[in-house]
């Protein structure tokens, strides 16, 4: 729902969903590596749905999915059709189509660009702020252009948590810095530091749904 500006308005949770607590994961340039030491470093019993965009070129193949399927103990897949959300998986945006979430299942659009780019974060967080509410977890990482940073703001509307690496610590800090302009950025950390802070947020986020 958005209102007469073109934000995001979040008032209710939309979905149920399988996985009770989501994280999502945008980056630009700089990307894959801060990608590979997050998913890398997060436990094999996460109580939450990973989303992941990565800004990628429309025309080629992502070899993303391959590389975090090698370095972590949950499981990986680029989304290349509709499925049931699942906890414990890393869902993967696949090149050249918008990954969103509703009712409870992963979904792609051919919708037009945001910020130049398809698959597009804000695109991505709002519908998992539409879903999740308070056990969503968005996470803006390195990269040039204004892509997350809307989406981070209706994370943060809906009662999530917001976490944004320090463009000081960021291979691209365009990203992070527009996120952090919104004022709705819950913590700023070094990128080795924000592994472990998806953890304890999401162990939170969870309880707190199934409380």
């Amino acid at each position: 729902m958005y209102d007469d500006a073109g934000i995001v308005v979040i008032d209710r949770p939309t979905d149920k969903c399988a996985a009770p607590c989501a994280v999502a994961i945008g980056a630009s340039a700089g990307g894959v590596h801060a990608l590979r030491t997050i998913i890398t470093a997060l436990p094999a019993d996460l109580p939450a749905a990973v989303f992941i965009v990565l800004h990628l070129d429309p025309h080629g193949r992502s070899l993303l999915p391959m590389l975090l399927a090698a370095s972590t103990r949950l499981r990986v897949r680029d989304v290349r059709d509709e499925g049931i959300v699942e906890s414990g998986t890393v869902y993967v945006a696949v090149p050249d189509r918008h990954l969103l979430v509703c009712d409870g299942r992963v979904q792609l659009a051919v919708s037009a660009p945001v910020h130049y780019v398809r698959p597009s974060v804000d695109r991505l967080f709002e519908s998992i702020a539409m879903s999740w509410l308070a056990a969503a977890i968005g996470v803006i990482l390195t990269g040039n252009g204004l892509d997350g940073a809307s989406g981070i703001a209706a994370i943060k509307q809906g009662g999530g948590y917001t976490i944004v690496q320090d463009p000081s610590d960021a291979e691209y800090s365009g990203m992070p810095k527009a996120a952090i302009a919104t004022g709705a950025v819950d913590t700023v950390l070094p990128l080795a530091a924000i592994a472990p802070a998806i953890a304890r947020a999401a162990a939170i986020a969870a309880a707190g749904r199934a409380a």
